[in-house]
């Protein structure tokens, strides 16, 4: 049986890492007040470019622009994937990579060849040791990016595209919804699609000024950048709100912890106490009859 000082040391540990738990609430608690801002700020942007463009696809024949065009046959096929640089998130990074595993073997079973552009540690050090193929992988960007950044990456992305090097490019990151619901979410980037008849914003009447077919050149590759910034803010919230919900539980768990240790401990001091007493009592008795 654990000793009152063993009880005692257990207790003072489970404090210290209660103390630990509830620091790294508050500092993603910060992080997230300051994510979130952004975010919400560049959703309606990122919503309403994507509206325009899809109704501009829609309208134009797909023949006008090579990133509009489907390759007949599709035999690589890249994935630019979004993973948190740390842990301590729940199961945050294991939700998008079990996504992603998904993806990887429906498309191997194709028989396509599957690479991917990584961002975050734990993604990258994941598939790295599975020995799936990675063409690039940004850690410790998260907060640091910005369309300069993004810029050259969509630029590397469509060049590959346009050299026959990757037939689609698709992405996968963690979307914000509420702070206890975060879902990964599997997008297609390349080629770009129109919405299929009925969806999207077909019907709604649109002027265009330059062309059309002018317009759609000098939009496409911006579409694409203000598809992967705004992943890069609704992955990087959603890990913030994940890391805070998981330190609350850990917090709690510990309080949880310490009054059953708490407990443990008077009922083995009392324990202690009457053995004492026992003691003394038949010491007393002992020499009462001799």
């Amino acid at each position: 049986m654990a000793t009152l000082r063993d009880i005692l040391r257990k207790i003072n540990a489970v404090k210290k890492t209660r103390q630990i738990t509830r620091a790294m609430n508050m500092v993603a608690a910060a992080k997230l007040r300051n994510t979130q801002g952004r975010m919400e700020s560049f959703a309606p942007y990122a919503s309403k470019f994507n509206e325009v463009l899809e109704h501009l696809a829609s309208q134009i024949d797909p023949e006008i622009h090579p990133l509009l065009n489907r390759k007949e046959v599709v035999s690589r096929v890249e994935i630019l994937h979004f993973t948190a640089d740390k842990g301590l998130c729940g199961s945050f990074n294991l939700n998008t990579i079990t996504r992603a595993e998904k993806w990887i073997e429906e498309q191997k079973e194709l028989g396509r060849e599957v690479s991917i552009t990584s961002v975050g540690k734990k993604g990258r050090d994941y598939f790295r040791k599975r020995g799936i193929n990675i063409t690039n992988s940004y850690v410790q960007i998260y907060g640091k990016t910005d369309m300069a950044f993004i810029n050259q990456m969509v630029r590397d992305f469509i060049n590959r595209f346009l050299n026959d090097e990757i037939d689609e490019l698709y992405m996968i990151y963690t979307r914000f919804i509420s702070m206890i619901r975060y879902e990964p979410t599997l997008v297609k980037l390349l080629p770009i699609e129109p919405p299929a008849e009925g969806e999207g914003v077909a019907h709604v009447d649109y002027l265009y000024e330059p062309a059309p077919d002018k317009l759609l050149v000098e939009l496409l590759p911006k579409h694409l950048g203000v598809q992967i910034y705004n992943a890069f803010l609704q992955n990087e919230v959603s890990e913030h709100a994940a890391r805070m919900n998981a330190m609350d539980n850990a917090t709690r768990n510990c309080s949880d912890m310490i009054d059953n240790l708490t407990l443990v401990y008077n009922k083995a001091r009392q324990a202690s106490i009457t053995a004492e007493l026992m003691d003394i009592v038949g010491g007393a008795e002992a020499i009462r009859k001799g």
